[in-house]
Formats: structure tokens, sequence, C-alpha cells
């Protein structure tokens, strides 16, 4: 049984700003991240190739905040995380902060295959990226339009922003099981509008935001960056399956709507376990979500049914 699962960030999302056009955008969206992760899995591709390859499609995509979508800082600059673990070694990858990076998934993995560390930062790992032979991109590459108009909304001092509204914070992420049973994880975001001092959230950081172990499930997690650091979100899903013997669905609702909420931490997960089932689950208004399973269509969601 293979399976994949992916989020698009979690958050307020208020249902008066999503609907015809624009929610047809973010399904299509979701849609060609899901169509690429079964591509790879239906050709006989490993989860990690799976996993790298929808969120790419993600971080190509300016509608997620990701690659491309990122949002701006206070200072009006892109820094951007990103992870990637697999699940048969514990093997794991990471980078933030970086600025130049067109597809920082990409880069994750590429610290976790060809270096001897897990995480690199900023200048550092856009000069190991150059040592491995990947492009930087120009600054201006992920300058959009939408996005600078929320930085302007915070500069300006708007009120009615929520710091958790998802078009201004949010993070993509996806997981994967392989017809060898493998599990792999990955997560990638641009981080939180108006954010100082280079601030770094969940994303990058392994058992946070992402966490993969064939022995349990693989996870990629959105929302709250600092709750879900000090929660080790991924990683206690995964211990409580492995340790405690919970069903997938079991952990993911202990942590997601047990845990995070007396944290007062808002967002979501997705994971998928050893056996093929699959959960995402949520406390906020609303996250951007999709999964297949071999031998069944693909369900795309954004609220709750």
């Amino acid at each position: 049984m293979c399976g994949r699962a992916i989020h698009g960030g979690a958050g307020t999302l208020p249902r008066a700003d999503m609907g015809g056009d624009k929610e047809a955008k973010y399904r299509a969206g979701l849609s060609a991240s899901l169509d690429a992760g079964y591509a790879v899995l239906h050709g006989g591709g490993t989860s990690l190739d799976a996993v790298t390859q929808a969120v790419t499609v993600l971080e190509d995509n300016p509608l997620f905040n990701a690659g491309l979508g990122s949002v701006f800082t206070l200072d009006g600059h892109n820094e951007l995380d990103a992870s990637i673990m697999d699940g048969s070694t514990l093997n794991a990858g990471a980078v933030c902060g970086v600025t130049h990076i067109r597809n920082p998934v990409q880069l994750a993995r590429t610290v976790m295959e060809h270096s001897e560390f897990v995480m690199l930062s900023g200048e550092g790992a856009e000069e190991f990226a150059l040592s491995r032979g990947i492009s930087l991109v120009p600054r201006s590459y992920f300058h959009t339009v939408e996005r600078w108009r929320q930085l302007e909304r915070i500069r300006d001092g708007d009120t009615g922003l929520s710091a958790l509204t998802i078009s201004h914070v949010g993070t993509v992420g996806a997981v994967a099981l392989d017809g060898g049973g493998r599990l792999a994880a990955a997560t990638s975001t641009g981080g939180m509008t108006g954010k100082r001092y280079h601030r770094i959230g969940d994303s990058p950081i392994i058992g946070a935001g992402t966490y993969a172990d064939d022995r349990s499930c693989a996870v990629s997690a959105t929302g709250h960056g600092e709750v879900f650091i000090r929660a080790a979100v991924a990683h206690d899903i995964c211990s409580r399956m492995r340790f405690g013997g919970r069903t997938l669905e079991a952990a993911v609702r202990e942590v997601v709507l047990g845990e995070l909420v007396e944290l007062r931490g808002e967002g979501g997960v997705i994971a998928i376990d050893r056996r093929g089932e699959i959960s995402m689950e949520f406390n906020s208004e609303g996250m951007f979500r999709g999964c297949r399973r071999s031998g069944e269509g693909a369900r795309i969601a954004i609220y709750r049914p």
C-alpha cells in the first residue's frame, strides 16, 4: 500500500476570503502536488523522492508560503526554511534562513545526503549549495505583489489581521509511504509576514515540524511554530505510536486537539503510518490539505466537512 498526503498551511482562514476562482486555484495547486508525488510512487520511486517532488511543486506555486510564494520579513526580505527526513534510516537534513535558494527542500535533502550535518543556516547553507552545484537565484525571484501588500498591511498596523492568518504564515509539507514500506516527510516555509531578528520556526527543526520513522509514522506540521517547537509535535506523535501503542489517528488527535490546544497553539499536521493509514488533523479554522492512497482517488479539502 502506497500513500501520500500534502498540506499547504493551516491557520485562520476566513471563509469570506475563499471561494470561487481563488479556491479553485488553491485546489489546483494542491492537486498538482499530489499528482507529482503519485507519479513518483506509481513509477516505483521512493518516498523520499515523492515528498521532495511534492514539496517542490508547492514551493514553485506563488499561492503557498514557501519558495516563490514566501512572505516578507519586516525589513522586506525573504528568509526560507525547510527540512526532510528518511524514516528508514532516521537520516535528516535541514536549512534555515536562506535567501537565494529557489527550492529549499532540495537543498535540505542535499545536506542530508552529501554532508555530515543535519542543519545549515543562511550564508553557510548557500555556500554549501554552490559547492554541490546548486545555483542561487536573486532575491527578486521571491518578490510577489500579493506578499508585498501583506507586508505593507503589517507595517501600517492593520489591527484587523490575526497573527496566525494563513496567508501571512503558512507552510507546505508532504509525507509518503512507498512500495518498499519506507516512510518520509518534508516541510518548507517562508516563515511569518513581518518577522524580525531572523526568527526560525518549527519547519526546519527535526522532531518539531518534521519527523519520520518506519517504526511508527511520518509527520509534517504547520501552524504556530513556537508552540510546535516546545511540544516537539512531530516526534511526540511518532512516540505515542511507537511506545504508547496508539493508532495514528489517536496519536494525532491527542497532540493536535489536546497538547496544542492546552498550549494555545494553532495549526495542524499531516501524517501517514507504515500501513498506509493517513491522518490530516487541525485545530484552526482551516488547513489546505490533500491525500491519495494507491487504488483510490485524491481527496482535497480546506475546511472541515
